[in-house]
């Protein structure tokens, strides 16, 4: 008995392309070769995959793996009271609300300002280190963790934002005054250096290999 092979050819070996910006599909079979190729809807540039992806993800994720350190380690919040200043890194609003039996807060900013970045750098460190290495198991798994990471993202600036809302909430008059410490800085640069890296990392490059 004799049973017909299937092979499974991808877009980019049918000749076919999406534009990042509209989605629209393009035949680049159809457009001379030495044509630049555009979008003819929105005329973006359109490639195969993102110009220079991988460099561009390994510099930011490593920016934001060395601005991870003076984040957690510098204070990220200096509060005055009648003539002295008293600085809190993050974990130490963590613990802050841990013994104000707040857990469900303190669990949510330890979450949301450590373990997401963390694993934010961590995941697209592995991410690119399988198509360094063309590791061809788990990518199914790496595909959702990408994906898991970009749905994250959106929520990595909640430390910020508590410091804004803290800033309101506890102020009295001249008495009490409430600012962001060097480490707000380093923080939400750590945030925007993960943002812009799984904005500019084209997750297709996982399964090329």
């Amino acid at each position: 008995m004799m049973t017909a092979s299937k092979t499974i050819q991808t877009a980019m070996e049918s000749g076919f392309m999406a534009c990042h910006d509209c989605g629209y599909l393009l035949d680049a079979n159809k457009v001379p070769s030495d044509v630049p190729l555009g979008c003819p809807r929105c005329n973006a540039n359109v490639h195969f995959r993102k110009h220079q992806s991988i460099s561009t993800t390994w510099a930011l994720i490593i920016a934001a793996a060395i601005l991870f350190v003076p984040a957690n380690l510098l204070p990220i919040m200096r509060v005055d009271f009648l003539g002295s200043s008293e600085y809190s890194t993050i974990m130490d609003g963590v613990l802050f609300f841990f013994h104000s039996k707040e857990y469900g807060i303190g669990l949510i900013i330890f979450v949301a300002s450590i373990l997401v970045p963390l694993f934010k750098i961590v995941g697209l460190s592995i991410i690119l280190l399988s198509i360094k290495f063309k590791w061809k198991h788990g990518l199914r798994h790496k595909t959702a963790m990408f994906r898991f990471i970009e749905f994250v993202g959106r929520w990595s600036m909640l430390d910020i934002f508590v410091i804004a809302l803290m800033a309101t909430l506890v102020e009295f008059g001249s008495f009490t005054a409430t600012f962001a410490a060097p480490a707000a800085s380093y923080f939400a640069a750590v945030v925007v250096c993960t943002m812009i890296a799984a904005h500019t990392f084209d997750s297709r490059l996982l399964w090329d290999a």
